[in-house]
Formats: C-alpha cells, sequence, structure tokens
C-alpha cells in the first residue's frame, strides 16, 4: 500500500518573519486557523526581540487559504497577566454559538533563546519549582471579531507542562471534551495524548491516556502530541497529531477516535503523512519540524497549517474524505 502524504503548497511558505515588525522579524509559526465566510482567519504565534524572547500573536487572513495579508502591523494578543507573562503562543480555534475559543500556552516568564539550550531565565532563587522550571500551561480566551479577546485564565495545573490543549469543536454526551499534553514527574509516562471532560471548560475531570510514543514507529518513538482541532467524520473524529523521533526530527500522524467515545481509538495510521523536506522546513529557529496547529475544511478539502522549522507558517492539503478512509484501512 502506498504511503498517504499530504499535498504541500508550492513548496514555499504561506507566511514569514516581517522585518519591518520589531515584534515578528525572528519568527512566525504555529498558527491557529478558522474558515467562515469565504475567510480563513490565521492566529499566528511570532517573536522577534532577542532580548527575552516574548511570544505574541499576530493576525492575518486569506480568501483563497494561500494567500495570506497581514491585517494588523501590531500583535492582537500577547502577554499581560502574572500567569502568561512570558508570551502567548500556539494558539487552537474553536467556535461555540457566535464565540471563538482560542486555547494557547504560555509560561510566566519569557523563554529566552530556548533554541540555544544554554540561556537562563533571570528567576528569583526562591520561587517554586513550577515557577523555577517556568513551565508551561495552557490558557483560554474568547473573542468574537479576532481583534477584541477575553482572557479567561489558565485551565491546566501550574506544576505540570502540559501544552498542546486542543477543544474538539462540539459537545459530546452534554459535556466539553479537550486532547492534552501534560509532562512531569506526577505523569509518569512519556510525553502523550490525553483525554478530558469540563462542564464549563474551566474545570476539567476524568483524565484518560489515549495515545503514547510508539518504539515501532521511528517518526513517534521519542513523544507525540495532539496538532489541530478534530474533525467529526462519519468514521470519528480525525486527529492529527505530531510525533517526534529520538533525533528530534517533528513529523505528522494521523488517526481516528470514537464518535461517541473519544476516548477510544478506532483507527491509528502506522507512519507519518507530512515530514519536513522542504529547506524552510528543515532550517530555521529549531530545525527539522513540520508542527500542524490550525486546519479548515473548504469544499471538501482539508487545509492544514503548519510552523515549519519554527520559523516560517506552511500548508498542506488532503481530500479529507479520502484521507478519512485511508486512515480505516488501519482499524483495529
Amino acid at each position: 500500500m502506498q504511503p498517504f502524504r499530504l499535498r504541500k503548497h508550492t513548496g514555499k511558505p504561506v507566511l514569514s518573519p516581517n522585518p519591518r515588525n520589531a515584534w515578528e522579524s525572528m519568527q512566525v509559526c504555529n498558527p491557529g486557523a478558522w474558515y467562515e465566510n469565504g475567510k480563513v482567519w490565521m492566529l499566528y504565534r511570532a517573536a522577534g526581540e532577542l532580548t527575552d524572547y516574548t511570544i505574541r500573536l499576530g493576525l492575518a487572513v486569506s480568501t483563497d487559504g494561500f494567500r495570506f495579508t497581514r491585517v494588523s502591523t501590531r500583535p492582537v494578543l500577547g502577554p499581560g497577566s502574572d500567569y502568561d507573562g512570558g508570551g502567548v503562543e500556539d494558539a487552537r480555534i474553536v467556535k461555540f454559538g457566535d464565540t471563538y475559543y482560542i486555547t494557547y500556552a504560555t509560561r510566566r516568564f519569557p523563554p529566552a533563546k530556548f533554541w540555544l539550550r544554554r540561556e537562563t531565565l533571570r528567576i528569583p532563587p526562591k520561587a517554586s519549582p513550577a515557577v523555577r522550571g517556568n513551565l508551561s500551561v495552557s490558557c483560554l480566551a474568547t473573542t468574537k471579531d479576532f481583534r477584541t479577546f477575553r482572557k479567561l485564565g489558565p485551565i491546566t495545573r501550574s506544576d505540570v507542562d502540559d501544552r498542546d490543549v486542543i477543544l474538539f469543536p462540539e459537545k459530546i454526551k452534554g459535556r466539553y471534551v479537550r486532547l492534552h499534553r501534560p509532562i512531569g514527574p506526577r505523569v509518569k509516562r512519556p510525553p502523550s495524548i490525553w483525554l478530558e471532560w469540563s462542564n464549563d471548560l474551566i474545570h476539567w475531570r476524568g483524565d484518560t491516556f489515549i495515545a503514547g510514543p510508539d518504539p515501532a514507529h521511528e517518526f513517534e518513538e521519542a513523544k507525540v502530541g495532539g496538532s489541530t482541532p478534530p474533525l467529526r467524520t462519519p468514521r470519528g473524529w480525525l486527529v492529527i497529531y505530531h510525533g517526534v523521533s529520538r533525533w528530534n526530527v517533528y513529523r505528522t500522524g494521523v488517526m481516528l477516535l470514537d464518535g461517541d467515545n473519544p476516548a477510544k481509538i478506532v483507527a491509528r495510521c502506522p507512519h507519518h503523512i507530512m515530514q519536513p523536506e522542504a529547506p524552510h522546513e528543515l532550517e530555521g529557529v529549531v530545525w527539522n519540524v513540520v508542527f500542524p496547529t490550525g486546519n479548515v475544511v473548504i469544499n471538501g478539502t482539508l487545509f492544514i497549517y503548519y510552523g515549519c522549522a519554527d520559523k516560517y507558517i506552511g500548508v498542506a492539503t488532503a481530500n479529507l474524505d479520502e484521507l478519512t478512509e485511508y486512515v480505516w484501512k488501519f482499524r483495529r
């Protein structure tokens, strides 16, 4: 069987750093995306200042899903509270009623030049272990226009590094559902995908392990995490996720979760559907990375927006039905 591969758009980024804006002159990547009324709205992660590497969100829009125009010369969402003083990053977007709900990762302090690994943070020595570790927590914000936002605060524990929090786009059996990827001594598993339930989007219960790294598959043998919001299909919830090899190469995997019980995997593709290949995916702030965070469906075509080497944004497409049926071949 020929492996399924996403189709990358022209082999070039759809958005690159902008040297004219200091806050996004070094990096744009990992965007959330939403399609409505003929437009794709993209909330993208951006950074430019090299002193502390504060991360913010910018806004771009497209009418065809490929060509994007920045909406503002200023970030639309940035740090401003004690819990997100280090920046806001890696947005995922869903909509309930007339309101968009955005999950994003943050730290208490800016991450400094994390890609160098030798950079140290200026953190009070008597701070708690969670603060000393500058652990990532995930937060929730809402908006109705992608310009004015209301921050609702943290939705993960402060003593666990918890990123890749992704809401399902609809309630299941009357409750909200999310994926997340907690890391730390309390978790007792390698970086994996977990699922939780909530009645109010703030308090979460019933944490359930979904999928961990598979040592039989080189592309995901070190860690896995959720990528884009799940999509409901006749075969179940289509979940795009990222897998990391022991050589720290980020690739893209796909699975199906049960439509009524998303804690159950019904099919999981044993190989990746996208990997870093183009120069802008191989070399950047962090090399060898394709990292999906946003997806939309336009006339049956799935558009997947992803960070490239932590410096650019790319898009890849697939026929949604064809991808779903392909993954279904690997049902359990």
